[in-house]
């Protein structure tokens, strides 16, 4: 985990409204909530708050045009933490990359999940414990 350095991420998406509805409802059990609304003249800026309650994730209208896959990983506090946010991409229909599982081959004790979300982006949900 980079700790101290992560301050927040910003994404830009094709579907704001799609995409914040897709973060606070499969990271709801990483405490995963909308904390602040932001209207811009290309359509809301959406940013999440995680469980400190300070927005930290940003999803804005894309502006650019081209694609580009981003990796996310999210920090979860246990390894049923990172299953109920796989049992939440399944029960909203969400493409998984990879079933929760440990990862020898990062370091012992790094349980994961692998999604892609509305826009592609590979998103993971990890816990070290």
């Amino acid at each position: 985990m980079i700790g101290d350095m992560f301050d927040h991420v910003g994404i830009q998406v094709a579907d704001v409204e799609a995409s914040a509805a897709f973060y606070t409802n499969v990271c709801a059990p990483l405490g995963f909530a909308e904390a602040m609304r932001v209207p811009t003249p290309g359509g809301p800026v959406v940013g999440i708050a995680g469980r400190s309650g300070m927005p930290g994730f940003w999803v804005s209208p894309n502006e650019r045009g081209d694609t580009r896959e981003d990796h996310i990983a999210f920090a979860a506090g246990s390894r049923d933490e990172v299953d109920a946010v796989h049992a939440a991409a399944v029960a909203a229909g969400a493409e998984v990359l990879h079933e929760p599982q440990v990862w020898p081959e990062y370091h012992e004790g790094y349980y994961a999940v692998f999604l892609r979300d509305p826009d592609g982006h590979n998103v993971e949900a990890v816990t070290h414990r």
